[in-house]
Protein backbone atom coordinates (compact mmCIF):
# COMPACT_ATOMS: atom_id res chain seq x y z
CA UNK A 1 0.00 0.00 0.00
CA UNK A 2 1.41 3.67 -0.25
CA UNK A 3 1.15 6.24 1.98
CA UNK A 4 1.73 9.82 0.10
CA UNK A 5 4.94 8.86 -1.52
CA UNK A 6 5.83 5.80 0.89
CA UNK A 7 5.22 2.46 -0.65
CA UNK A 8 5.13 -0.81 2.10
CA UNK A 9 5.20 -3.72 0.31
CA UNK A 10 3.99 -5.69 3.80
CA UNK A 11 2.06 -2.66 5.17
CA UNK A 12 2.21 -4.22 8.78
CA UNK A 13 2.39 -1.05 11.09
CA UNK A 14 3.14 -0.36 15.01
CA UNK A 15 0.53 1.20 16.32
CA UNK A 16 1.21 4.54 18.42
CA UNK A 17 1.15 3.72 22.11
CA UNK A 18 1.77 6.45 25.18
CA UNK A 19 4.24 5.30 27.21
CA UNK A 20 5.50 2.56 25.05
CA UNK A 21 6.12 3.13 21.24
CA UNK A 22 9.35 5.36 21.69
CA UNK A 23 12.89 5.69 19.87
CA UNK A 24 13.90 2.47 21.67
CA UNK A 25 11.03 0.38 20.96
CA UNK A 26 10.91 1.49 17.32
CA UNK A 27 14.31 0.92 16.55
CA UNK A 28 13.94 -2.83 17.86
CA UNK A 29 10.38 -3.21 15.88
CA UNK A 30 12.02 -1.81 12.76
CA UNK A 31 14.42 -4.35 13.02
CA UNK A 32 12.09 -7.37 13.51
CA UNK A 33 10.87 -6.39 10.21
CA UNK A 34 8.07 -3.53 10.74
CA UNK A 35 8.23 -1.05 8.20
CA UNK A 36 6.46 1.84 9.49
CA UNK A 37 6.43 2.64 13.24
CA UNK A 38 4.00 5.16 14.46
CA UNK A 39 5.70 7.27 18.02
CA UNK A 40 3.78 8.21 20.43
CA UNK A 41 1.02 10.90 20.70
CA UNK A 42 2.79 14.51 20.47
CA UNK A 43 0.91 17.51 22.30
CA UNK A 44 0.21 20.46 19.70
CA UNK A 45 -0.02 22.46 23.03
CA UNK A 46 3.37 21.31 23.76
CA UNK A 47 4.82 21.94 20.60
CA UNK A 48 3.36 25.61 20.66
CA UNK A 49 5.18 26.62 24.29
CA UNK A 50 7.92 24.84 23.37
CA UNK A 51 7.59 22.50 26.29
CA UNK A 52 11.23 20.72 26.83
CA UNK A 53 9.24 16.90 27.01
CA UNK A 54 7.48 17.64 24.33
CA UNK A 55 10.47 18.50 22.01
CA UNK A 56 12.07 15.60 23.46
CA UNK A 57 9.36 12.98 21.67
CA UNK A 58 10.00 14.91 18.49
CA UNK A 59 13.73 13.78 18.03
CA UNK A 60 14.11 10.51 15.98
CA UNK A 61 17.05 7.82 14.95
CA UNK A 62 17.89 7.17 11.34
CA UNK A 63 17.15 3.21 12.16
CA UNK A 64 13.65 4.22 12.80
CA UNK A 65 13.04 5.87 9.68
CA UNK A 66 10.66 5.84 8.01
CA UNK A 67 8.67 7.14 11.05
CA UNK A 68 5.07 8.34 11.48
CA UNK A 69 4.47 11.08 14.11
CA UNK A 70 1.22 11.43 15.68
CA UNK A 71 -0.21 14.50 17.30
CA UNK A 72 -3.38 15.80 18.94
CA UNK A 73 -5.12 19.22 19.14
CA UNK A 74 -8.83 20.56 19.90
CA UNK A 75 -8.76 23.49 17.68
CA UNK A 76 -7.03 23.83 13.61
CA UNK A 77 -5.49 26.46 14.44
CA UNK A 78 -3.23 24.94 16.88
CA UNK A 79 -3.18 21.47 15.00
CA UNK A 80 -1.94 23.25 11.63
CA UNK A 81 0.70 25.11 13.68
CA UNK A 82 2.46 21.92 14.91
CA UNK A 83 1.99 20.24 12.01
CA UNK A 84 4.03 22.54 10.20
CA UNK A 85 6.64 22.49 13.30
CA UNK A 86 7.02 18.36 13.03
CA UNK A 87 7.72 19.13 8.82
CA UNK A 88 9.85 21.62 9.09
CA UNK A 89 11.52 19.58 11.83
CA UNK A 90 12.38 17.19 9.77
CA UNK A 91 12.29 14.22 12.08
CA UNK A 92 9.60 12.49 11.00
CA UNK A 93 8.24 11.32 7.40
CA UNK A 94 4.33 10.56 7.63
CA UNK A 95 2.12 12.77 10.28
CA UNK A 96 -0.67 11.18 12.00
CA UNK A 97 -3.35 13.18 13.48
CA UNK A 98 -4.92 11.71 16.90
CA UNK A 99 -8.79 10.86 17.19
CA UNK A 100 -8.83 7.84 18.75
CA UNK A 101 -7.28 7.93 22.21
CA UNK A 102 -9.72 7.29 25.41
CA UNK A 103 -8.50 8.28 27.68
CA UNK A 104 -10.23 11.17 30.37
CA UNK A 105 -7.05 13.61 30.57
CA UNK A 106 -7.35 13.67 26.99
CA UNK A 107 -11.00 13.43 26.39
CA UNK A 108 -12.10 16.25 29.33
CA UNK A 109 -9.99 18.59 26.94
CA UNK A 110 -11.90 17.52 23.43
CA UNK A 111 -8.89 15.86 22.09
CA UNK A 112 -8.05 12.39 21.00
CA UNK A 113 -11.93 10.15 20.33
CA UNK A 114 -13.86 12.89 21.75
CA UNK A 115 -13.58 14.77 18.28
CA UNK A 116 -15.71 11.90 17.00
CA UNK A 117 -18.25 13.49 18.74
CA UNK A 118 -18.03 17.04 16.93
CA UNK A 119 -17.07 16.02 12.95
CA UNK A 120 -17.27 19.02 11.36
CA UNK A 121 -15.00 20.35 14.29
CA UNK A 122 -12.52 17.37 13.36
CA UNK A 123 -13.41 18.04 9.48
CA UNK A 124 -11.35 21.43 9.70
CA UNK A 125 -8.86 20.47 11.74
CA UNK A 126 -7.84 17.94 9.01
CA UNK A 127 -8.36 19.99 6.41
CA UNK A 128 -6.37 22.31 8.01
CA UNK A 129 -3.19 20.35 8.90
CA UNK A 130 -3.34 19.44 4.82
CA UNK A 131 -2.96 22.91 3.71
CA UNK A 132 -0.27 23.51 6.69
CA UNK A 133 1.72 20.81 5.31
CA UNK A 134 3.04 18.60 2.33
CA UNK A 135 3.98 15.67 3.79
CA UNK A 136 2.04 12.76 3.91
CA UNK A 137 -0.66 12.89 6.20
CA UNK A 138 -2.67 10.09 7.80
CA UNK A 139 -5.48 10.19 11.20
CA UNK A 140 -5.97 7.37 13.54
CA UNK A 141 -10.38 7.06 14.50
CA UNK A 142 -12.25 4.64 16.32
CA UNK A 143 -15.98 3.14 15.66
CA UNK A 144 -17.38 5.89 17.05
CA UNK A 145 -17.84 7.66 20.94
CA UNK A 146 -20.63 4.55 21.69
CA UNK A 147 -22.89 2.43 20.37
CA UNK A 148 -25.32 4.74 19.95
CA UNK A 149 -23.18 7.22 18.35
CA UNK A 150 -21.26 5.12 15.71
CA UNK A 151 -20.09 7.23 13.02
CA UNK A 152 -16.29 6.29 11.73
CA UNK A 153 -18.17 6.12 8.27
CA UNK A 154 -18.85 9.82 8.37
CA UNK A 155 -15.72 10.50 9.82
CA UNK A 156 -13.56 8.77 7.49
CA UNK A 157 -15.18 10.53 4.08
CA UNK A 158 -14.94 13.86 6.19
CA UNK A 159 -11.04 12.66 6.32
CA UNK A 160 -10.39 11.73 2.49
CA UNK A 161 -12.25 14.72 1.85
CA UNK A 162 -9.76 17.10 3.70
CA UNK A 163 -6.95 15.32 1.65
CA UNK A 164 -6.05 12.94 4.14
CA UNK A 165 -3.55 10.21 2.51
CA UNK A 166 -4.71 7.51 4.62
CA UNK A 167 -6.75 6.22 7.60
CA UNK A 168 -6.88 3.34 10.72
CA UNK A 169 -9.96 2.72 12.06
CA UNK A 170 -9.73 0.94 15.42
CA UNK A 171 -12.94 -1.47 15.83
CA UNK A 172 -13.61 -0.38 19.25
CA UNK A 173 -15.99 3.30 20.61
CA UNK A 174 -14.35 5.10 23.19
CA UNK A 175 -16.43 3.72 25.51
CA UNK A 176 -15.18 0.39 25.11
CA UNK A 177 -11.48 1.41 25.50
CA UNK A 178 -10.08 -1.55 24.99
CA UNK A 179 -12.89 -3.85 26.18
CA UNK A 180 -14.86 -6.68 23.78
CA UNK A 181 -14.14 -8.03 20.68
CA UNK A 182 -12.91 -5.24 17.92
CA UNK A 183 -15.55 -4.99 15.67
CA UNK A 184 -14.21 -5.76 12.31
CA UNK A 185 -17.37 -5.75 9.98
CA UNK A 186 -17.40 -1.74 10.36
CA UNK A 187 -13.54 -1.53 9.60
CA UNK A 188 -14.79 -3.36 6.11
CA UNK A 189 -17.79 -0.78 5.50
CA UNK A 190 -15.16 2.19 6.31
CA UNK A 191 -13.08 0.64 3.15
CA UNK A 192 -16.05 -0.02 1.03
CA UNK A 193 -17.14 3.68 1.61
CA UNK A 194 -13.67 5.43 0.63
CA UNK A 195 -10.75 5.65 -1.89
CA UNK A 196 -8.08 6.02 0.17
CA UNK A 197 -6.06 3.16 1.88
CA UNK A 198 -7.70 1.57 5.27
CA UNK A 199 -5.41 0.48 8.22
CA UNK A 200 -7.36 -1.90 10.16
CA UNK A 201 -6.65 -1.95 13.77
CA UNK A 202 -7.95 -4.16 16.73
CA UNK A 203 -7.26 -7.84 18.30
CA UNK A 204 -4.41 -8.94 15.52
CA UNK A 205 -2.40 -10.76 17.91
CA UNK A 206 -0.67 -13.76 15.43
CA UNK A 207 -1.00 -15.14 11.80
CA UNK A 208 -4.20 -16.39 12.17
CA UNK A 209 -5.54 -13.24 13.20
CA UNK A 210 -3.56 -11.45 10.55
CA UNK A 211 -5.47 -13.71 8.00
CA UNK A 212 -8.86 -13.18 9.15
CA UNK A 213 -8.96 -9.42 9.43
CA UNK A 214 -7.41 -8.90 6.09
CA UNK A 215 -10.23 -11.47 4.61
CA UNK A 216 -12.88 -9.61 6.75
CA UNK A 217 -12.13 -6.10 6.10
CA UNK A 218 -10.42 -5.86 2.81
CA UNK A 219 -8.06 -3.11 4.68
CA UNK A 220 -4.80 -2.42 2.57
CA UNK A 221 -2.95 -3.12 5.64
CA UNK A 222 -3.21 -3.22 9.53
CA UNK A 223 -1.85 -1.64 12.56
CA UNK A 224 -0.71 -3.41 15.69
CA UNK A 225 -0.98 -2.06 19.06
CA UNK A 226 -1.07 -4.16 22.63
CA UNK A 227 0.24 -7.37 21.05
CA UNK A 228 3.34 -5.84 20.38
CA UNK A 229 4.00 -4.71 23.90
CA UNK A 230 7.37 -7.22 25.12
CA UNK A 231 6.26 -8.70 21.72
CA UNK A 232 8.77 -7.14 18.49
CA UNK A 233 8.62 -10.73 17.16
CA UNK A 234 5.00 -10.33 16.28
CA UNK A 235 6.50 -8.10 13.35
CA UNK A 236 9.01 -10.54 12.32
CA UNK A 237 6.25 -13.38 12.10
CA UNK A 238 3.47 -11.25 10.36
CA UNK A 239 5.65 -9.94 7.90
CA UNK A 240 7.08 -13.53 7.19
CA UNK A 241 3.63 -14.78 6.57
CA UNK A 242 2.50 -12.13 4.82
CA UNK A 243 5.08 -12.73 2.42
CA UNK A 244 5.49 -16.64 2.23
CA UNK A 245 2.56 -17.99 4.36
CA UNK A 246 4.44 -19.92 6.78
CA UNK A 247 3.89 -19.12 10.03
CA UNK A 248 7.48 -19.37 12.34
CA UNK A 249 7.93 -20.06 15.99
CA UNK A 250 8.02 -17.59 18.83
CA UNK A 251 11.34 -16.15 20.31
CA UNK A 252 13.31 -19.05 22.42
CA UNK A 253 14.35 -17.78 25.55
CA UNK A 254 18.18 -16.89 24.70
CA UNK A 255 16.08 -14.66 22.30
CA UNK A 256 14.12 -13.10 24.80
CA UNK A 257 17.20 -12.33 27.13
CA UNK A 258 18.60 -10.90 24.11
CA UNK A 259 16.29 -8.26 23.20
CA UNK A 260 15.58 -7.33 26.77
CA UNK A 261 19.41 -6.55 27.17
CA UNK A 262 19.08 -4.28 23.86
CA UNK A 263 15.96 -2.48 25.07
CA UNK A 264 17.52 -1.56 28.16
CA UNK A 265 21.12 -0.55 26.77
CA UNK A 266 18.47 1.54 24.34
CA UNK A 267 16.74 2.83 26.57
CA UNK A 268 19.98 3.94 28.72
CA UNK A 269 21.55 5.70 25.88
CA UNK A 270 18.48 7.78 25.63
CA UNK A 271 16.67 8.25 28.76
CA UNK A 272 20.00 8.02 30.95
CA UNK A 273 20.72 5.61 34.34
CA UNK A 274 17.85 6.70 36.26
CA UNK A 275 14.46 6.53 33.96
CA UNK A 276 15.68 4.39 31.35
CA UNK A 277 15.74 1.21 34.01
CA UNK A 278 12.50 2.53 35.85
CA UNK A 279 10.89 2.17 32.11
CA UNK A 280 12.96 -1.29 31.39
CA UNK A 281 10.73 -2.60 34.04
CA UNK A 282 7.11 -2.64 32.66
CA UNK A 283 8.82 -3.62 29.15
CA UNK A 284 10.78 -6.77 31.19
CA UNK A 285 7.90 -7.75 32.26
CA UNK A 286 6.35 -8.09 29.48
CA UNK A 287 9.22 -9.73 27.71
CA UNK A 288 8.13 -12.79 30.18
CA UNK A 289 4.80 -13.12 30.29
CA UNK A 290 3.72 -16.75 30.16
CA UNK A 291 6.96 -18.36 31.19
CA UNK A 292 7.90 -20.32 33.97
CA UNK A 293 8.41 -18.58 37.27
CA UNK A 294 6.77 -15.48 35.70
CA UNK A 295 5.43 -14.11 38.82
CA UNK A 296 8.79 -14.49 40.21
CA UNK A 297 10.20 -12.88 37.60
CA UNK A 298 7.80 -9.83 37.39
CA UNK A 299 8.40 -8.93 40.64
CA UNK A 300 12.54 -9.10 40.29
CA UNK A 301 11.82 -6.89 37.65
CA UNK A 302 9.88 -4.28 39.20
CA UNK A 303 12.50 -3.82 41.74
CA UNK A 304 15.69 -3.36 39.45
CA UNK A 305 17.30 -0.23 39.89
CA UNK A 306 20.31 -0.97 37.16
CA UNK A 307 21.52 -2.44 34.30
CA UNK A 308 23.19 -4.65 36.21
CA UNK A 309 20.52 -5.83 38.75
CA UNK A 310 18.58 -6.58 35.00
CA UNK A 311 21.85 -8.84 34.26
CA UNK A 312 21.98 -10.27 37.38
CA UNK A 313 17.64 -11.67 36.60
CA UNK A 314 18.77 -12.63 33.38
CA UNK A 315 21.97 -14.46 34.81
CA UNK A 316 19.55 -16.38 37.19
CA UNK A 317 16.61 -17.11 35.47
CA UNK A 318 17.58 -17.40 31.67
Amino acid sequence: MNIGTFHFEVPVFLAPMAGVTDTAYRIIAHDMGCPLCYAEMVSSQGIHFRNERTLEMLKTEVAERPIAMQIFANTPEMAAEAAKYVEDLGTADILDFNMGCPAPKIVKNGEGSALMREPQKAFAILSAIRKAIKMPFTVKMRKGWDEEHVNVLEMAKLAEEAGVDAIAVHGRTREQFYRDNADWEIIAKVKQSVKIPVIANGDVRSCNDLKKILAVTGADGVMIGRAAQGNPWIFKQLTHYWKTGEMLLGPTMKERAEVIIRHLDLLLKYKGDYVGPREMRKHATWYTRGITHGAVLRDRFNKAESRQDFLDIIEEFF
